[in-house]
């Protein structure tokens, strides 16, 4: 009769008078199964088991939605169904609180959300990609690291990037690697190399003239040209932005013609600020004896 009671109770069917005890048979010995069992399938386990896996980078740029981040350049690329949906400006986390790079995928999503980590601070379109608390949302955009951690999009941004998304069809991929071309973002994160016809033309590139420039100095002889290199950007107006910080606060590099370099190490792509000039060797040992990074070119 434990049994029978057992197997009844648990598919919730209870009979008025099906346990007079003089109406029930000695039962045979049997082998309990489990309520689920004996009541049909559960849709929430079974709902768990035929989920599908996330979505890979490559089956997202496919069919789907690809989101690359670039920490460096604090960009972010969208790709819907392989082509290039849109691109924004964004801020990651802040020293002390970073993106932390990786693949991902959206594990919640929340038109209105507060953090209840960070003193209950709005979350708008928020997109989780973490439980530790990282995620995609509007916010304050500088275009530098601002966060604790999540990636802030302007707000008309994310609002339009919220209605694309579907987890089950979305990846995200965080990279510690400077990128501003999208195609060159999409192969950085499918793990390819870049198009040639989206990576800069290998040759110098000079920045626009400066206003109010000094006279042009004679042009020297040959072999009496000296270059230095002074430092390195991840793209083209950065180290155009280096070389007027640096020559208006040096006035003798003026005297001294700047030249972008652009070049690939360890795989990334730089642009290398030099200067040349008749006595570049000799303002590049001042530059240094005052605290100012500089490189004597020889080659």
């Amino acid at each position: 009769m434990a049994v029978v009671l057992l197997a009844l109770l648990g598919c919730g069917v209870l009979a008025r008078g099906a346990f007079a005890e003089r109406a029930l048979p000695q039962p045979a010995p049997v082998q309990l199964a489990s309520a689920a069992a004996q009541c049909g399938p559960d849709p929430v386990l079974d709902a768990a088991a035929e989920a599908p896996p996330p979505p890979t980078p490559a089956l997202a740029a496919q069919k789907g939605v690809l989101i690359v981040v670039s920490i460096p350049s604090q960009r972010l690329f969208v790709f819907k169904d392989g082509a290039e949906w849109g691109r924004t400006t964004v801020s990651t986390g802040r020293r002390g609180y970073g993106t932390p790079a990786g693949t991902f995928t959206i594990l919640q999503k929340q038109v209105k959300h507060r953090s209840r980590t960070y003193g209950n601070a709005p979350m708008p379109y928020m997109q989780r990609l973490t439980w530790s608390g990282v995620a995609l949302h509007a916010g304050h955009v500088t275009g530098a690291p601002a966060s604790h951690g999540c990636i802030r999009l302007p707000w008309d941004f994310a609002r339009q990037l919220y209605a694309l998304t579907n987890p089950a069809s979305t990846s995200v991929v965080i990279l510690r690697q400077p990128l501003d071309y999208a195609d060159a973002a999409k192969s950085a994160a499918l793990g390819v190399p870049a198009p040639l016809q989206t990576r800069p033309v290998q040759q110098a590139y000079a920045p626009p003239p400066q206003p109010q420039a000094p006279p042009a100095l004679p042009q020297p002889e040959m072999g009496e040209v000296e270059t230095i290199q002074l430092a390195a950007a991840s793209n083209i107006a950065g180290a155009d932005e280096l070389w007027q910080e640096l020559s208006a606060s040096e006035p003798e590099l003026l005297g001294l013609e700047p030249v972008i370099v652009p070049a690939v190490v360890r795989q990334v792509q730089v642009y290398r600020l030099r200067a040349s000039g008749p006595d570049a060797h000799a303002i590049c040992a001042r530059l240094t004896a005052r605290g100012i990074a500089c490189l004597k070119v020889t080659a």
